[in-house]
């Protein structure tokens, strides 16, 4: 019997019982549909956090104190903190290639203005390189500037969500708000941001870094000195060099070895590689959740494909009778399975690629197709079929004919 009239004939095996056929494939459907949603969900979940991550700023190199033993608890305490202005403009004037160097100093104030007030709203001391740096721009009138720094100049620039609530539909601009205890100047309104990680910023102000320390300063903040100070380097290539730049310039200014500095630096890479490592500890956890869901559906097919033998011992037989070899019967039963993994893949590479647009579009995580994902989940099902579908064609090859015509 050749290949083509044994496969044939497997399909009609298989078309006999429709409804048996399709619930058996139907494990299989299941198992490569999750392969291919769980592999999208969490490409999305990494493709979300590089987004986010970038959403900070470009080429982002953060610089902050050095933390040496001791402390609370063995936690470790920061040695002197970065000063404000001086170690700022010791990056500005000696260190090329950078887009600029900004810092943040937050606090947490209540705003009124009017009949409005806003309660627990972060008030976010920065300087003019904040725009360059973090990759945002203002929408209305002007952001922080050099000279409101330098003259402690009373001014905000609003977020767009806080300056929607605050004035609604009437221009901010020149308009007095209070934070806190003091008043203050709009000079500008950031464009929409939205949020990204756990930060809304739209729903931040913007004042002179130096206004925070005069104004909002506690002894937490150990006076004029900030716990990190961000710089932006011009590419991703040329971050090696600015770090390099940033170790020596910083040194000399604060005089202390290159070899034992008391800052460190971090770059964007190394938070990546964090969330990298997190999401690959996820996706090996989805892959083993669909692979098991695979393994279920083989067996699924294996016990269908015993059933099938049992019920079919006296047609075995008679092809025996008729010279089909032993060979020709596991392979027969050998197609059927194979037929049916097959088309429970085919089944659920339709279903696993339907699904990750729904689950994407109307669910709340992020899904990102992954490509490879498709023949790697239609290997899986043909391999499946094979392994579970082998041992029960090799149990009808070896059925004794007169044995198996005897058989009611």
């Amino acid at each position: 019997m050749n290949f083509w009239r044994t496969l044939r004939v497997a399909w009609e095996g298989l078309t006999l019982n429709k409804g048996r056929s399709f619930l058996t494939t139907l494990g299989l459907i299941i198992g490569v549909a999750a392969v291919i949603v769980m592999m999208a969900v969490s490409a999305g979940a990494e493709a979300e956090i590089a987004d986010q991550i970038d959403a900070l700023g470009a080429n982002l190199i953060v610089v902050m104190p050095a933390f040496q033993p001791g402390g609370v608890a063995g936690m470790g305490r920061a040695r002197s903190g970065l000063a404000y202005p001086d170690d700022l403009e010791a990056i500005r004037q000696g260190v090329d290639g950078i887009n600029g160097v900004s810092a943040e100093q937050s606090t947490v104030q209540e705003i009124r203005t009017g009949g409005n007030t806003l309660s627990g709203i972060s008030i976010v001391g920065t300087t003019a390189d904040f725009l360059a740096v973090r990759q945002s721009a203002v929408a209305l009138g002007r952001f922080i500037t050099d000279e409101d720094n330098t003259r402690r100049n009373e001014v905000a620039v609003l977020g767009s969500g806080i300056a929607q609530e605050l004035f609604g539909e009437q221009n901010p601009l020149g308009q007095r708000i209070r934070i806190g205890s003091v008043n203050f100047v709009v000079a500008g309104v950031m464009e929409r941001k939205g949020v990204v990680g756990n930060t809304d910023y739209d729903a931040r102000v913007y004042i002179p870094l130096s206004v925070v320390f005069q104004r909002y300063s506690t002894s937490r903040f150990g006076g004029d000195t900030l716990n990190t100070v961000l710089v932006s380097a011009e590419s991703r290539g040329a971050m090696e060099q600015v770090m390099q730049d940033i170790t020596m310039v910083l040194a000399r200014q604060r005089g202390v070895p290159t070899s034992e500095p008391d800052f460190g630096l971090m770059t964007q890479d190394t938070v990546i590689q964090a969330a990298a490592s997190t999401t690959e500890a996820f996706r090996n956890l989805l892959g083993w959740v669909a692979g098991i869901s695979l393994v279920v559906g083989g067996i699924g097919i294996m016990n269908i494909m015993l059933v099938s033998v049992t019920e079919r011992t006296r047609e075995i037989g008679l092809r025996q009778a008729l010279g089909a070899r032993p060979r020709d019967v596991r392979l027969q039963f050998l197609l059927e399975a194979i037929t049916l993994s097959l088309i429970g893949g085919l089944g659920g590479i339709l279903a696993g690629v339907g699904g990750s647009y729904v689950f994407g579009e109307l669910g709340t995580m992020r899904t990102a197709l992954v490509p490879m994902s498709v023949p790697l989940a239609f290997a899986a099902a043909a391999t499946v079929g094979i392994f579970f579908g082998y041992y029960p064609a090799t149990q009808a090859a070896q059925l004794d004919p007169i044995e198996a015509l005897r058989r009611e």
